[in-house]
């Protein structure tokens, strides 16, 4: 059973959210960051009591760790059941880049609490600003996190340069633009709508996140599902 329906329950107060959303693009000095939060009355669905369908294939680019070494984006969204998001460190909007690290380090302590999914999982975070987001400053930025807990490892990437980086970032559909100040002029800042991508272990796109459903419950829920979707796949058939 696919989890669509169940979604629909809490349609109605995504859309006021995403409205909400659209809004604070417009005016960010007035919006109450609280009420961009999801809201806290929806139950998730038990883990494995519904499918997430494939959204589509990974992408394909290069990135580079916290150490300045070229990698395929293949070799972090492969392998292991992998939440990404895309950052850059210096952003300061509430329902952005700081809203995703905490319910990312939220959900990281549920996970280690349950050390067999743990295990299974990896978490991402990847600069779209490579030009001030170097490989030292995403190390600065990881922090211990890095290197915390070998459980559940947590990568902070990076790109060569932007163009190196846009395959990922168009291939997945993130839709980024430099603000501009009063006179026209390019700051270090980024509009960009929030968005985390959880891929399977084969490296597919099967849940896309907003912040109208970054829920932690959900999205452990639906990183057990793909576990125990894979532990079906591999179990032999009587």
């Amino acid at each position: 059973m696919n989890r669509a329906p169940s979604r629909l329950k809490v349609k109605g107060a995504a859309l006021a959210v995403a409205c909400a959303v659209l809004s604070l693009w417009a005016t960010p000095s007035r919006a109450d960051p609280l009420s961009m939060r999801p809201r806290q009355d929806f139950v998730a669905p038990a883990a494995g009591s519904y499918t997430l369908p494939v959204i589509q294939q990974g992408p394909q680019g290069k990135v580079l760790n916290s150490d300045g070494r070229a990698r395929d984006i293949a070799l972090y969204t492969r392998g292991a059941i992998t939440l990404l998001s895309f950052m850059y460190t210096y952003c300061t909007d509430p329902i952005a880049c700081p809203l995703a690290y905490s319910t990312m380090l939220g959900l990281r302590e549920r996970l280690l609490a349950s050390p067999d999914l743990a295990r299974r999982v990896r978490f991402v975070s990847l600069s779209f600003d490579p030009v001030n987001d170097t490989p030292e400053a995403m190390g600065r930025y990881a922090g211990k996190l890095a290197h915390a807990d070998q459980r559940l490892r947590w990568y902070f990437l990076t790109g060569q340069s932007v163009r190196e980086l846009a395959p990922i970032v168009d291939g997945l559909g993130q839709s980024v633009r430099v603000r501009r100040d009063a006179g026209g002029h390019p700051t270090r800042l980024y509009d960009h709508m929030l968005k985390l991508f959880l891929f399977d272990a084969q490296g597919r796109v099967r849940e896309i996140y907003s912040s109208a459903f970054l829920q932690a419950d959900v999205m452990y829920n639906d990183m057990h599902t793909l576990a125990i979707e894979q532990d079906r796949a591999v179990r032999p058939q009587p």
